[in-house]
């Protein structure tokens, strides 16, 4: 599965990729909201995290031009945030966004956030 991460934090950012790639999926990194939508169109990702705060272009706005574009619509979104409230949870849902996950994650975390959405997949074309 190709799986996008977009994250001003190049902490999170190789973290999210070494897990990533530990489980055999293909990664594409983005450090801003610009930057991702640039690389969406060449790279076509199976499924794509965005952290919320980032500079220029936050996570909500992203989600939301992703989800406005007919060709990505269907790319599931998880917002990645360290904010665990109802109105930031409710937010992501209204721009869009398919599931949420709280930093910090673990590794297992993140891989069953993904395995829901390739079942979910699997399932839709089966």
């Amino acid at each position: 599965m190709k799986v996008m991460l977009i994250d001003d934090s190049k902490t999170i950012r190789k973290s999210v990729e070494l897990y990533l790639k530990e489980s055999g999926h293909d990664v594409i990194l983005a450090s801003d909201g610009y930057e991702a939508l640039c690389k969406i169109s060449e790279y076509c990702p199976d499924l794509i995290f965005v952290d919320i705060t980032m500079p220029r272009l936050d996570g909500y706005q992203t989600c939301a031009l992703i989800k406005q574009n007919h060709r990505y619509k269907n790319i599931p979104v998880l917002m990645l945030s360290s904010k665990n409230g109802l109105f930031d949870r409710a937010k992501g849902r209204v721009v869009g966004a398919d599931d949420y996950l709280t930093k910090p994650f673990t590794k297992a975390s993140l891989i069953e956030s993904i395995n829901k959405f390739s079942i979910n997949e699997s399932l839709a074309t089966a």
